[in-house]
């Protein structure tokens, strides 16, 4: 038992605390940014209705458009950190999100709105390119997805930490309660963009001259290949955010509570398992296994969402919670070989296109997830879910064919 503890000790100071400046820096920007996103998304969507005074119309038609704003974004902003450098990219795209949150606060208008989710949104995607682009800068090898991992088991826990204290402002749900939870997301972002200022990494004039003609990741078929195939995998996130909460309410007999308690079961999981599944991520032939194992536990998860409509209350909770641990492993392991696909598949002369390319991949499979999803299996049901199933399938055994022929 002893041993455990200390392990579990070392565990968490390594994440909280890595020994390296650079992942220590990216760490507790990371917390901050986490945090307000928590607070954010628990309170967000009731501000603009109640406080700001939108229609959940608005309010849904402004953040497609800013959707697709942020596809943009992330292929732009891997092309800037080429030119400035993806730390100061990483810097004032958490700086303008902070000052965009804040704008929030005298929105009146669907015009506004519209204008600033764009803007909110848009510097949301930057940093996830800048972020990868530092990334793949600074470290090499399987240290570059172990240190992603770590990133993003950061990210669960402090976003967890974020919507617990937003619970505080629902429960008290008046006008300048929402007014300072909209302002603490604001002021998070600034935190998080002061930790970013210490990172000391390499710009565009610090590396040696590149000597060779850098590859764009436009003109790399295989590259391109690999986004395309994760954006397909990106999906499953809008699945389970979107699409999940929908079959419950419209589909099964589970009681709406039941929302919650899996998304809680998906964070757990991946909290726990990512570092592990970045472990078993570390070269391409790996990374491709990884993803078409991924797609077949997403096809096991489809198939017990759309099984959970049979039996009583407590065997379809019981359905969904099976679905949601296969869902959960699926979310780990396709983003540790996700992770390392977009590393180790890139020129390393021109990291900060080749991410933004990746990034781009990923943005738009969210920004289609939701109407896939709702066209598939909230239209259709259980034949709906069979779809899902074999596209995410196809894609994971692509991506391992994909993988295999590069390592050769």
């Amino acid at each position: 038992m002893g041993v455990l503890i200390v392990a579990s000790r070392s565990t968490v100071r390594r994440t909280l605390l890595p020994d390296d400046p650079v992942a220590r820096a990216l760490t507790w920007s990371t917390m901050s940014s986490a945090l307000s996103r928590g607070v954010f998304f628990s309170v967000s969507v009731l501000f603009f209705t109640r406080v700001a005074g939108l229609t959940p119309t608005t309010v849904g038609f402004g953040l497609t458009i800013a959707g697709a704003a942020a596809v943009a974004a992330s292929l732009g902003a891997g092309y800037l950190a080429g030119l400035v450098g993806a730390r100061r990219v990483l810097l004032f795209s958490t700086a303008g999100q902070g000052l965009a949150l804040l704008a929030y606060l005298v929105v009146s208008s669907p015009t506004t709105f519209v204008g600033v989710a764009c803007a909110a949104v848009g510097q949301q995607a930057m940093q996830r390119t800048a972020l990868n682009t530092m990334i793949a800068q600074s470290f090499t090898g399987p240290e570059r997805v172990e240190v992603r991992a770590r990133l993003r088991v950061v990210m669960n826990c402090f976003i967890g930490a974020g919507t617990a204290l937003a619970a505080v402002v629902l429960a008290i749900g008046t006008r300048p309660a929402y007014l300072l939870a909209m302002a603490s997301t604001a002021a998070l972002l600034f935190v998080s963009a002061l930790s970013v200022r210490r990172v000391t990494t390499p710009g565009p004039s610090g590396p040696p001259r590149v000597t060779h003609r850098r590859r764009s990741p436009l003109s790399d078929r295989t590259y391109l290949a690999a986004t395309a195939l994760n954006a397909v995998m990106t999906m499953q996130f809008g699945m389970l955010t979107v699409g999940v909460p929908l079959w419950i309410a419209g589909w099964t007999t589970a009681p709406a509570v039941t929302v919650a308690v899996l998304l809680a079961l998906n964070t757990v999981i991946v909290s726990l398992l990512q570092v592990w599944a970045a472990r078993g991520a570390r070269d391409l032939p790996a990374a491709g296994r990884s993803v078409a194992g991924a797609g077949a536990l997403l096809a096991v998860a489809c198939g017990l969402y759309a099984a959970a409509t049979y039996g009583g209350v407590a065997m379809v909770v019981v359905v969904l919670a099976l679905a949601t641990v296969a869902h959960s492993l699926a979310e780990v392991v396709s983003e540790a070989g996700s992770w390392t696909l977009a590393f180790e598949l890139a020129d390393p002369d021109n990291a900060g296109a080749y991410q933004g390319v990746s990034q781009t991949g990923a943005a738009l499979g969210s920004m289609l997830a939701p109407l896939v999803v709702t066209a598939t299996a909230i239209e259709h049901g259980r034949v709906g879910w069979v779809v899902l199933a074999a596209l995410f399938l196809a894609a994971g055994l692509s991506t391992r064919e994909l993988a295999r022929r590069q390592a050769t």
